[in-house]
C-alpha cells in the first residue's frame, strides 16, 4: 500500500511512540494530583506545552490542550462569542470563509440560534480570500473572524499576516485554524488572537490538540463545558499525559525538520503531478496559481473519469476525494464547488498528499497505478 493521504492523518513518528510509552503504565500519575507521581506527570505536561509553544512562537501559558483541532475551533469561536455577549458586547457579526473545515462552519452556524450573524465569504478560483471582500464585511461591527491558514483539501494557503492585520484594524478578534499548517511550515501569529492545532496532522497521536489563546492583550473565552477547571478554567478534564507528551515530541521533531522536509515534499509532489499530467491528458490541478502546502496535490481527472471509480480500481494507493470528515457524503466537495467547480467536475477530483515516509519509488509506482486506473475508467 502506498499512502498518499497525509492531509487526512499522519502515522505517529517512532520517537513519539517511544516518548509516550512510559506514561501509559510506568508513570501513570494524574497530572493534576499533588503527590510525587502526579507532579512528575505535571512536569511532563508542562515540558510538552513548552514544545508546542516553541513551534508556534508563543508563550507556553498561551497554550491550552484540547482533544484536537475540532474542539479547539469550537472553543475559540463559541467561547469568544459567548464571553463577549455575556459582557454586553453589542457586536454579533462573525465572519468566516466558505472553504473552512466543517467544524468551523458548523460552529459559526450554531451561533446563529443564539442571535449571532454568520457572514461566509466566498473565494476565488484558486481558493483564496479577497482581502477587499474581507474589508467590506468588516465595515459592520464584527466580533470575530475565523480563517483557515492552509486548506485541508487543496493545500491552498491564505495570506494570514495580511488578513489578520485587516481584522486587527477593525477591532475584531482573529482566529486561525492551523491544523494543516502547523509543523509543516513556519507560522506567524502576529495579530492573531486564537489558533487551533492538532497533533495527528504532524506525526503525533490522535486525540490531542491545542488552542493558542493570546495573553496580551488578553483574550477571554467561555468554556464549552463545566468541570474541575483544568487548563486555567478554559478546558476542564484530566489531561491524557501520554498524548500530551507525544504531542510535545511531535512538535519538537517538526520544528527541527521544517525546511529540508518541506523542500523534499515539494519535489515529490511536483514529480507526481508531472507524471500524472503526462499520462492523463486533460487532467487539471486545483489551486495551481496559489501558494500551497508542500505535500498537497488536488487534481481534477479527465472528462468522464470519476475519482471514486479510480480509487476503487486502485486499491494499492491510499488517497481520497476530499476531507476525511466528509468523505462518506455523496454530495460533491463544498470546498471545490466554492472555488467554482461544477458538481460534475468536483466528482472527478482526487486529493493526494505526500509525507515523511513517501519515497521517489512510491511516487513512481503510485503515478503508474493511478494512470492505469484512470485510463481503465475512461468511457469508451
Amino acid at each position: 500500500m502506498i499512502y498518499l493521504d497525509y492531509l487526512s492523518t499522519t502515522p505517529c513518528d517512532p520517537a513519539v511512540v517511544k516518548a509516550m510509552l512510559p506514561w501509559f503504565g510506568e508513570d501513570f500519575g494524574n497530572p493534576h494530583s499533588p503527590h510525587g507521581p502526579g507532579r512528575k506527570a505535571a512536569d511532563a505536561v508542562e515540558r510538552a506545552r513548552e514544545c508546542v509553544a516553541r513551534l508556534l512562537g508563543v508563550e507556553e501559558r498561551e497554550i491550552v490542550f484540547t482533544s484536537g483541532a475540532t474542539e479547539a475551533n469550537n472553543l475559540a469561536i463559541k467561547g469568544a462569542a459567548r464571553h463577549l455577549a455575556r459582557l454586553g458586547d453589542p457586536r454579533r457579526r462573525i465572519v468566516t470563509v466558505a472553504t473552512e473545515h466543517k467544524c468551523v462552519l458548523e460552529s459559526v452556524r450554531d451561533l446563529q440560534s443564539e442571535g449571532f450573524e454568520a457572514v461566509v465569504l466566498g473565494v476565488d478560483g484558486e481558493g483564496r480570500v479577497d482581502s477587499e471582500a474581507l474589508r467590506e464585511a468588516l465595515k459592520a461591527p464584527t466580533l470575530l473572524v475565523s480563517i483557515m491558514a492552509a486548506n485541508n483539501e487543496t493545500g491552498v494557503l491564505q495570506d494570514i499576516p495580511q488578513l489578520a492585520q485587516i481584522v486587527k484594524e477593525s477591532g475584531a478578534l482573529m482566529h486561525v485554524d492551523l491544523a494543516q499548517m502547523a509543523g509543516k511550515m513556519p507560522v506567524s501569529l502576529r495579530d492573531v488572537d486564537l489558533a487551533s492545532v492538532s497533533a495527528h496532522k504532524m506525526y503525533g497521536p490522535k486525540g490531542i490538540g491545542a488552542l493558542y489563546v493570546r495573553r496580551k492583550p488578553r483574550v477571554r473565552l467561555e468554556p464549552l463545558f463545566s468541570g474541575g477547571g483544568q487548563e486555567r478554567g478554559l478546558r476542564s478534564g484530566t489531561l491524557p499525559t501520554p498524548l500530551v507528551v507525544g504531542f510535545g515530541e511531535a512538535a519538537d521533531l517538526a520544528a527541527a525538520g521544517l525546511g529540508d522536509e518541506a523542500a523534499r515534499q515539494v519535489f515529490l509532489r511536483d514529480d507526481l503531478w508531472a507524471q500524472l499530467r503526462e499520462g492523463l491528458p486533460g487532467i487539471a490541478l486545483n489551486g495551481a496559481g496559489a501558494p500551497r502546502l508542500a505535500g498537497a496535490l488536488n487534481v481534477c481527472l479527465p472528462d468522464g473519469v470519476r475519482a471514486l471509480d479510480v480509487l476503487e480500481a486502485c486499491p494499492d494507493v491510499a488517497a481520497s476525494t476530499g476531507s476525511a470528515c466528509t468523505a462518506a457524503e455523496i454530495a460533491p466537495s463544498y470546498v471545490l464547488t466554492a472555488m467554482g467547480l461544477s458538481a460534475e467536475k468536483a466528482s472527478r477530483c482526487l486529493r493526494l498528499s505526500v509525507g515523511r515516509s513517501t519515497s521517489k519509488a512510491d511516487i513512481d509506482r503510485a503515478a503508474s497505478l493511478l494512470i492505469a486506473a484512470a485510463r481503465a475508467c475512461q468511457p469508451n
